[in-house]
């Protein structure tokens, strides 16, 4: 693992090292079929006709006579020809395209994994080598092959994907463009023999072909995509002038019940919103080691416990004043929205009791932060 960390780590490093890195475009898509490679050559041919000086490093039709015809007329480096187990195979030359340098390349099936004995393991490594000699790069990966999200993939699927780019190659890129279409459009190109052959359709409807399945991975598509946008406007955009993004902070308190159900509610509240969240403990004086007893313990170290396992940075302050401390992390964690549980429970008690609740609305106000009371 530790040499598989220091490769990847290599090749970005390589990839980001220059000033005069080349830019990369990756269309992205929820699987085979929706269109990437066939988006990407629409575009080398509208660059050719404005005079940009592009070509084909690796295309992959599959067959498809709309992708096959729309690969005729474009420049296109010939492939490295390798013998390998008993048969000639063909890889994408990347010796002959850093020879010739053009200013953009295609290089389609960005997690393609080279014939052994190859300069990369990876065709993503070769990508990186270009982008590091100042040549732009078009290329598209399915969002199973993302690394991060394999998990999520093979519990969706049934299939666990080998070949996976590591997700920095995602985040390098200038441009990440989603290639997306509903399941039942993806269905009819496949019922048509425009993904593959006529004998492959009926094993591929009841296996990866499947509306459940697909609706599940195009919103994971369509959610990473819209990660790396968000990542975009925070490096392009002044602070000031960026839309508001949204940032949860629930408030919890050593009831067991409530607190396990707000922090399950903003949760999802953040998975809703894409956005980052936080857990807050104040340990008022009342509730000390010495004066809460074991089994109150026990739950608040399970809900912490919890909201770690649902992707919360878990906070915990020791202050007798609750409303202070809610005001202070909102601020310097640049919350959005706090969650608390209703009434009932020990820390809207405190803050009542205090009468500092009004402080509490006002400045959280004045801050432009929400305050949600979870039934």
């Amino acid at each position: 693992m530790a040499n598989k960390e220091h490769t990847i780590a290599h090749y970005l490093h390589l990839a980001n090292s220059s000033s005069g890195r080349g830019k990369l475009k990756i269309y992205i898509g929820m699987s085979a079929g929706v269109g990437k490679t066939f988006r990407m050559l629409q575009e080398a041919h509208s660059m050719l006709r404005n005079g940009v000086n592009v070509q084909i490093g690796y295309v992959e039709t599959h067959g498809r006579a709309e992708t096959q015809a729309l690969a005729e007329g474009l420049p296109s480096i010939p492939r490295r020809q390798v013998f390998y187990k008993g048969k000639m195979l063909e890889e994408m030359d990347i010796d002959s395209i850093l020879l010739l340098n053009p200013e953009w390349v295609i290089v389609d099936e960005l997690a393609h994994t080279n014939i052994p004995g190859a300069r990369n393991e990876k065709r993503w490594q070769d990508v990186a080598e270009l982008l590091k000699a100042g040549i732009n790069v078009i290329s598209a990966v399915n969002i199973q092959h993302i690394e991060s999200i394999n998990q999520q993939v093979k519990e969706i699927t049934g299939i666990e994907v080998q070949e996976r780019i590591p997700d920095s190659m995602l985040q390098m890129a200038d441009e990440v463009v989603n290639i997306d279409l509903t399941a039942d459009e993806l269905i009819a190109r496949l019922k048509e023999g425009k993904i593959y052959d006529q004998s492959k359709v009926e094993t591929a409807l009841k296996n990866f072909f499947q509306a459940e399945k697909i609706l599940q991975l195009r919103e994971l598509a369509l959610k990473e995509v819209a990660t790396q946008v968000e990542r975009k406007v925070e490096i392009a955009i002044p602070r000031g002038r960026q839309m508001r993004h949204e940032v949860f902070l629930a408030c919890i308190s050593t009831n067991d019940e409530v607190s396990r159900k707000v922090i399950r509610k903003t949760a999802r509240l953040a998975s809703y919103y894409h956005g980052n969240w936080y857990v807050l403990y104040v340990q008022a004086p009342r509730e000390n080691a010495a004066r809460i007893n074991l089994a109150a313990q026990r739950h608040l170290i399970n809900n912490l416990k919890l909201a770690t396992e649902l992707g919360a940075e878990v906070i915990q302050v020791r202050d007798a004043r609750v409303a202070q401390a809610i005001i202070h992390t909102a601020i310097d964690k640049r919350v959005t929205t706090v969650c608390i549980g209703k009434p009932h429970i020990s820390l809207f008690r405190i803050i009542l009791r205090t009468n500092l609740f009004n402080q509490l609305l006002k400045t959280l106000s004045s801050n432009d932060i929400d305050l949600i009371i979870l039934s």
